[in-house]
């Protein structure tokens, strides 16, 4: 979405809105071709023919958000539809069409602007957005607002928030009549029933005494009271929303007591103002939400509702009372917003829902549509062969179809009887022998025939003594009969690879039998059926040696690739070289006629040496077993009955052992994905179908950057990384099939079958591919039952679409977003996009692109990974991580430039993210990005590496029955990263039990280790903040800040701590300084350096923020003590530590905000930004002696919580007009690390880069590079690129003088989160030459302070 809100200036700045994301709260449809929405204060326009897209938006009420928009209905019928129906005959805007332009009132908190919406084809923007009027502000709240269509003025009727009701003149801004009613309550929903005139407009109220009241505005004498008319009693709570149908004189109303009544009122409205019946009746009253009821629309048969549980109901209320359709799709917090279309053609009507996690849906529905009981009821196929049933599986057609009609269920019985169900009777398919009578396993397979458009379902029974058979299910008497060992056969695993499948039969002693089957036609198109044996695998030796899952994958170079999982729950890697498979194809055939068997020998003797695992991971899915393997687009994802889905990849890793060095291949698991809490016997992970995540503007993960690795000893290649696909789960949860959606956290799918302890299939589980609806069949009590019969459910064409509708914006966060990090940018040149033509400025030269890469951490215990385009507004869903298990409070990162290769020849930024939430739970990710030139947007691999919770790291301690436990409630606050080493990470996290913990966070070992723990504060740490200093003789000194809800701030000297020595230290930790900052809670610190490499000492300064309102500065001054032996003022009680630090001065602003202040972030030094609750985002210029407030805009986020700001300055070269960031200026100036623009004076800026920054390496080079990345920390750390690259740009600017750079311009950048996050862009009109000299006149009047407080001491 892209929002331009009023530009706020001030001196030489500017603050604009870059990108909005905010919940939905109106949505209106305009001819059943349009959607109108409005987020927070923008209008936003979609075309909905001939598929749904965005045209146009515009901010309208400024800080106010949009409530409603009511477009002005013509007078004449054709002239209002004629767009619309060009529109649905062309399917195309580009025809010639007679320019239209139609008047929307626009209203949300005191706020009415009118808008016009202009419709011509043949403009250059055929749809646009014109603001008419100057917004009118209100003395109340407006609830609702009605054209007023007795004439052609622009006159509107408005209902307001203390039962009141105006006529209102847009055009002017003056009210023109005003009334209130008689019971002057406060109302929460309102609905003008309006006609021709004033007079005849009836008010519907929703009153706080949960009463409906009817009164008229217009009616009696104008300087009295209007009394109520008719009053509806019946709700227990509040409603939230009302809605009339004037054909049937019904009225709908939506409570929060979570339910929908409906209203027999009569007529309303009219000559007079009619109230309708004297003695309104209720008709219904619909239960069906688990929440609160935001939204009601009533049509003549159905009723639409939507609430705070996320879900949309079709209600059949002038039947039963029954929910005929539930849409569903928003994350948590609720539907915000619902609009159903008029629905004029047989094409059924538009539904369209807002949510609170700022997403919009769309869905077709059908009036006549009837009841889906898909889930609700079970049904016996009355299974009536000979014996009980034990066995059933789920085959497919002849023909290749996704309907579920077209498939046939497979039964095999007690007696060795195996029988199939077809349109709606059993029939009698193969009889075993009788050693397939006491046990046997059975598994069925379709695969498509070679040289043939049909498909062959082929059926395995294997018995107990290792004999099994296989024969074709259309031509049962065609078989085969092989031998698996001479013990029982655990299982059977078919792998479908066309034109041919293989089967895998699990033997004894922990011998998988694999044969290669196919299907031949004769002349007379009758099948056979030819085997291949390959040789076997040998699994581990355990205690439950048996295979359980296998796929077959990646064939390359004559090898092929095998992933399985055992009873154990290890996974196992094997390679075949198919060139060493017994080349004689066909080993036993059948007679074509009478079925006799023509044994030329024994396929057992050609299996070959068997092959041992390449890698194993033992018991990774617990001691369970594996479920499911399969592989997606390079990676392999496993399921287990530990509750658990692990995405894995294979890669080449160096094994250094006596018989030589090389490469090997290896299994690496990426990430682990939980499903929901209860649900530990998890089945498979089905790749979601592209209609279902492919979203407007979003990176489809099916599509995927195809990375090649080369090993140039062997010359092989491995196609071993892609993208996550989005997928969602299916096990059991106690009694009952789940399917469940782990990026949604709601169930898509739920059957009650008892439990997973029976033999059951589930369709379309051969597909692998989850197309939003589905059916189980399952054995219980001796019944063959199915949740939805092969008969009759051809309805289920489409039904994906039907399920899962459009997505026109996908959602963030439903809940509030608690904090924020940036991980860098991506420049990207359009020349890499499909339009070529279009990626050139006026002067011919090619344009960049710029993308924002963000991590949110929400209360819905989701990670949500993030790409904005600033220039658009648009945001980009990478990847949602849901591994926490409370609320996300606090992030830090350290992004670096990755030297992977792709074949695009650009380079991936890649970083370590550490998150901290409640319950005391670390969890560490590797998350690496890059371009899909395919889809043109970035893709995002998460990569999990550690993850550590206090209560586990309890449950490990020795003689913890002698110390006192920990709280196992405890939250982390805040976090920082206090020091960077290659092989670790030390953070600090502020923690709720009144401890400042010390972790180190090691990527190489893969581990969390707590390190120490700090109980100086004996209350709850709110925020931690650290810097660092470094004197004249280049000693380096680290300082750790913490602040409690007491109002003061702790300082620690953390300069003679290192990992080895903190995990060990008998002593504890004492602050050097401590100092009272508020009179409650500190929510947020800044620290930065105003002087340092001075031999004497220097200053810092620390900017809080309190619950109080306050912001605080206070300068302390630093001593270097070199003499450490000999230094006076040190007792045993105090700390041993080389710096002095004394108090200076402290200055304040007392109201700040005027709200608690929940954010502070040093822009750069001297310059902070803050946020409050009072929506407010505040930028202030900090000096020694004075905080000047520079400029102030209002946000469209409600309880911000959570700030980023980065600082970004482009130069434009005159040669060729590329732009670069000021991280590869520097590296072409000669500017050394730590003297970047906005760190130039920032102690903290060493420790915090990568390794190979550190060490003076270099990345590989980089030809073609399409992306130059500024990748920076939350604390302003430079990551620069590399000169070496040989970047076109970065050599382009070599070759320029540095002082090209003096007259840029610095843009900064503000990421304010809370319900939703909002972009503000900063662009200061002072050139780099200036911001140069103010900092040089700063930093010489802080020498002189340091050399006065230098005298007097």
């Amino acid at each position: 979405m892209s929002a331009t809100s009023k530009c706020f200036t001030q001196d030489h700045l500017k603050m604009e809105t870059a990108a909005l994301v905010v919940p939905v709260t109106a949505l209106e449809f305009f001819q059943d071709t349009f959607l109108l929405t409005g987020e927070g204060p923008v209008l936003t326009v979609y075309n909905l023919l001939p598929e749904p897209k965005a045209c146009t938006s515009a901010t309208v009420l400024q800080q106010h958000r949009i409530h409603g928009i009511r477009p002005k209905v013509l007078s004449t019928a054709s002239q209002q539809n004629s767009f619309t129906e060009s529109c649905r005959e062309t399917k195309d805007l580009s025809t010639t069409l007679q320019p239209n332009s139609y008047d929307l009132a626009v209203f949300g908190g005191k706020a009415v602007r009118l808008v016009k919406l202009h419709l011509d084809a043949s403009a250059v923007e055929p749809v646009h957005l014109e603001i008419l009027t100057p917004l009118v502000e209100l003395q109340d709240w407006a609830l609702d607002i009605r054209w007023l269509c007795e004439d052609e003025q622009s006159l509107l009727c408005v209902a307001v928030a203390h039962n009141g009701a105006l006529l209102l003149d847009i055009s002017s801004g003056n009210a023109l009549a005003q009334r209130s009613c008689l019971e002057g309550c406060l109302l929460y929903s309102a609905l003008l029933v309006v006609h021709k005139s004033w007079a005849d407009t009836v008010l519907i109220a929703g009153t706080v005494f949960n009463q409906l009241v009817l009164w008229k505005p217009g009616g009696g004498e104008s300087n009295k009271k209007a009394p109520v008319e008719r009053r509806l009693l019946g709700h227990t709570g509040v409603i939230f929303s009302i809605s009339y149908l004037l054909e049937k004189g019904l009225l709908a109303s939506a409570s929060d007591d979570r339910s929908v009544r409906v209203w027999a009122v009569g007529a309303l409205g009219g000559s007079g103002g009619n109230c309708g019946d004297l003695k309104p009746t209720c008709l219904r009253v619909l239960f069906g939400h688990q929440a609160r009821v935001f939204s009601v629309f009533l049509s003549p048969s159905r009723v639409f509702s939507a609430g705070e549980d996320g879900a949309c109901l079709i209600w059949d209320w002038a039947g039963v009372g029954t929910v005929l359709r539930t849409l569903k799709g928003h994350r948590a917090g609720g539907i915000r917003a619902l609009a159903v279309g008029a629905g004029r053609d047989d094409t059924g009507r538009w539904v369209a829902t807002g949510g609170a996690d700022g997403g919009v849906r769309l869905w077709k529905v059908e009036d006549d549509e009837e009841e889906d009981t898909a889930t609700n009821t079970i049904t016996d196929l009355e299974f009536s062969g000979q014996g009980m049933p034990k066995v059933v599986c789920v085959t497919e057609g002849e023909a290749h179809t996704e309907n579920w009609n077209k498939c046939r269920i497979v039964v095999c019985t007690d007696q060795g009887f195996v029988y199939q169900y077809g349109d709606g009777c059993w029939e009698l398919l193969w009889q075993g022998s009788p050693e397939f009578q006491s046990y046997c396993v059975m598994e069925t397979v379709a695969f498509r025939v070679k040289d043939s458009t049909s498909r062959a379902n082929l059926c395995a029974v294997g018995s107990l003594s290792g004999v099994l058979e296989v024969f074709l299910i259309s031509h049962p008497y065609n078989r085969i009969v092989l031998q698996a060992g001479s013990g029982k056969i655990h299982s059977l695993t078919w792998q479908q690879c066309d034109p041919n499948v293989y089967l895998l039969a699990s033997g004894a002693e922990g011998r998988v039998h694999r044969w290669c089957i196919g299907v031949n036609f004769n002349e007379t198109s009758t099948p056979s059926l030819w085997v291949k044996c390959c040789p076997a695998f040998v699994l581990p030796a355990c205690a439950k040696r048996w295979l359980t899952a296998a796929v077959r994958f990646h064939y390359k170079s004559k090898r092929a690739l095998w992933l399985c999982g055992d009873r154990r729950g290890s996974l196992l890697l094997f390679q075949e070289d198919l060139e060493q498979v017994c080349e004689k194809e066909t080993t036993q055939r059948i007679h074509e006629r009478d079925g006799t068997l023509k044994e030329t020998e024994r396929p057992e003797e050609h299996e070959g040496q068997p092959l041992s695992p390449l890698s194993c991971l033992f018991g990774v899915h617990g001691k369970q077993g594996v479920t499911s393997v399969c592989e997606y687009q390079g990676l392999l994802y496993s399921t287990g009955r530990d509750g658990c889905v692990r995405i894995s990849r294979v890669h080449y890793t160096h094994k250094e052992q006596d018989e030589g060095s090389g490469k090997v291949l290896q299994l690496e698991v990426l990430r682990v994905q939980r499903a929901c809490k209860g649900m530990e016997w998890l089945e498979r992970a089905l790749i979601m179908a592209p209609h279902n995540s492919a979203e407007n503007g979003l990176l489809n993960e099916f599509e995927r950057l195809n990375v090649i690795e080369e090993n140039q000893e062997e010359g092989l290649k491995l196609e071993n990384k892609g993208t996550e696909a989005r997928f969602v789960i299916f096990g059991f949860h106690a009694t009952q099939f789940v399917v469940w959606d782990p990026v949604k956290q709601e169930r898509l799918l739920t059957v009650p079958c008892g439990g997973g302890h029976r033999s059951w299939s589930f369709w379309p589980i051969h597909s692998g591919v989850w197309s939003g609806y589905g059916a189980l069949v399952f054995i219980k009590q001796g019944s063959v039952l199915a949740s939805e019969p092969p008969v009759g459910s051809s309805s289920w064409s489409g039904r994906a679409a039907w399920n899962e509708g459009w997505s026109l914006r996908e959602g963030i966060h439903g809940r509030g977003i608690g904090c924020v990090c940036r991980l860098g940018s991506i420049w990207v040149q359009k020349d890499c996009a499909a339009d070529r033509a279009g990626s050139l400025n006026s002067d011919g030269v090619q344009v960049e692109e710029q993308w924002e890469v963000i991590v949110t951490g929400g209360e819905d215990t989701s990670l949500t990974v993030l790409a904005i385009h600033p220039n658009s507004g648009s945001v980009t869903v990478l990847s949602v991580i849901t591994d926490h298990i409370s609320s996300v409070r606090a992030m830090v990162a350290l992004p670096h430039q990755d030297g992977q290769r792709f074949p695009t020849h650009a380079q991936t930024l890649s970083a370590l993210l550490i998150s901290a939430s409640g319950r005391a739970q670390l969890q560490c990710y590797r998350l690496c990005f890059g371009w899909n030139k395919q889809r043109l947007a970035p893709f995002c691999q998460v990569v999990q590496v550690a993850s550590h919770r206090l209560d586990e790291h309890w449950e490990r301690k020795r003689n913890r029955h002698k110390m006192v436990k920990m709280d196992p409630e405890t939250r982390y606050m805040s976090m920082v990263v206090v020091d960077h080493k290659s092989d670790a990470v030390l953070v600090a996290l502020a923690c709720s039990d009144g401890a400042v913990r010390l972790f180190s966070v090691s990527e190489v070992k893969r581990q969390i280790d707590l390190l120490r723990e700090m109980f100086y504060h004996q209350r709850c740490v709110l925020s931690v903040a650290t810097c660092s200093l470094q004197d004249g003789k280049g000693n380096r000194y680290i300082l750790l800040f913490s602040a409690a809800t007491d109002g003061k701030i702790a300082v620690w000297d953390l300069t003679q701590e290192t990992y080895s020595s903190l995990s060990g230290a008998p002593t504890p930790l004492i602050p050097c300084l401590t100092l009272t900052a508020h009179q409650s809670g500190v929510n947020s610190l800044a620290v930065w350096v105003q002087t340092q490499g001075h031999q004497d000492g220097g200053l810092l300064t620390i900017a809080s923020g309190g619950d109080d309102g306050m912001l605080m500065m206070s300068t302390i001054s630093v001593d270097y003590l070199y003499n450490h032996g000999t230094t006076v003022g040190f007792t045993q009680d105090q700390p041993q530590t080389h710096l002095g630090l004394h108090l200076l001065s402290q200055l304040s602003i007392p109201l700040a905000h005027a709200a608690p202040l929940t954010a502070l972030k040093l822009l750069r030094p001297g310059l902070i930004v803050s946020t409050s609750c009072d929506q407010r985002v505040c930028l202030w210029e900090l000096r020694s002696t004075s905080i000047n407030h520079k400029m102030v805009l209002c946000s469209h986020v409600a309880d911000a919580a959570g700030l980023a700001v980065w600082e970004d300055q482009v130069m434009v070269a005159a040669e060729n007009g590329k732009r670069t960031t000021e991280s590869e200026a520097d590296e072409v100036c000669g500017r050394t690390e730590g003297q970047t623009h906005l760190e130039r004076t920032k102690g903290n800026a060493e420790g915090l880069g990568h390794k190979d920054q550190e060490d003076g390496g270099s990345w590989d080079k980089i030809d073609d590079s399409i992306m130059k990345m500024d990748a920076e920390t939350e604390f302003g750390k430079k990551i620069h690129t590399n000169n070496q690259h040989g970047d076109e740009t970065i050599t382009g600017i070599a070759l320029r003088s540095c002082d090209e750079r003096k007259g840029a311009e610095i843009t900064g950048w503000v990421l304010v989160c809370g319900q939703g996050f909002q972009l503000l862009q900063i662009q200061n009109k002072d050139t780099y030459k200036d911001v140069q000299l103010h900092e040089r006149r700063r930093s010489e009047k802080d020498e002189c302070t340091v050399a006065l407080h230098g005298k007097l001491t």
